[in-house]
């Protein structure tokens, strides 16, 4: 079957307001109140330590997991309130996927029950050919069933690095999410499968919205239409990227993205 884009025409806006979160001795976020646009790629850069990743796991509230953790503020999937009372946790991280900076294929399972893994645990009534339909639909989304297809049941631990973390976005976007969170998903590869993962994103917009954190600067100014650029915990600036990149409204933001810090 020929590879195909599946499009979701409700790829919503994310919005933060005001989000502050930390620990009870610490905080790590302060006030930031950020958009990221329906459908495209917002990446979130600044130097370690600045509360990147906690922005991330504050989405979809793996943050208040650890103990001692806090959030005050507004998370809003399109018309969706993340930290709603009535708000379904399970439903959220359907909705939202998340993709880590070292890949994390389930090492018992197949390349095909690791796609399917999340299928199956959202739907329990499926049937075989739907989910066949469906793990390869996720595949090929993730730019990986062409390189898999003859080992659709093999141990996932024998593809390379990049591959292995096309799996994992395979995996997320299985369960059909609306938004895409990745956490510097291309730190620990090599260029070859950097440049596989950069393609992949940039195909996947429209499809859903995509948020990254990233200390590469090069991959943000080549694959975001919108970069926030966080320092100390604050949002310094939000800005389309090329503006951001070109004439940044504040010294600092400039300074880091010049590699004066960070």
């Amino acid at each position: 079957m020929n590879e195909s884009r599946a499009t979701n025409a409700s790829a919503p806006q994310v919005r933060l307001g005001r989000l502050s979160a930390g620990f009870a001795d610490r905080s790590v976020l302060r006030t930031i109140s950020v958009e990221a646009p329906a459908g495209r790629v917002l990446a979130i850069v600044g130097p370690s330590g600045c509360g990147k990743s906690t922005v991330l796991r504050c989405i979809n509230r793996l943050h208040e997991l650890d103990e001692g953790a806090y959030v005050n503020g507004e998370v809003e999937i399109g018309a969706f309130s993340a930290y709603a009372p009535t708000t379904d946790v399970v439903a959220l991280r359907r909705r939202v996927g998340m993709v880590f900076q070292r890949p994390t294929p389930f090492v018992t399972l197949s390349v095909f029950d690791n796609v399917a893994a999340g299928i199956r645990a959202h739907r329990r009534h499926i049937t075989q050919n739907e989910l066949e339909a469906l793990v390869e639909t996720a595949l090929q989304r993730a730019g990986l069933w062409r390189e898999v297809v003859d080992r659709l049941f093999g141990s996932a631990m024998v593809l390379s690095g990049g591959q292995q973390q096309r799996l994992c976005i395979a995996r997320a976007l299985a369960v059909g999410p609306d938004v895409l969170l990745l956490d510097e998903p291309t730190a620990s590869l090599d260029p070859m499968g950097t440049q596989r993962i950069e393609e992949l994103l940039y195909d996947l917009r429209d499809t859903v919205t995509v948020i990254m954190v990233t200390h590469n600067m090069q991959q943000a100014a080549r694959i975001s239409d919108v970069t926030a650029f966080l320092l100390n915990g604050s949002l310094v600036e939000c800005a389309p990227t090329r503006q951001l990149f070109t004439t940044p409204s504040d010294a600092r933001t400039e300074a880091y993205i010049t590699g004066r810090f960070g």
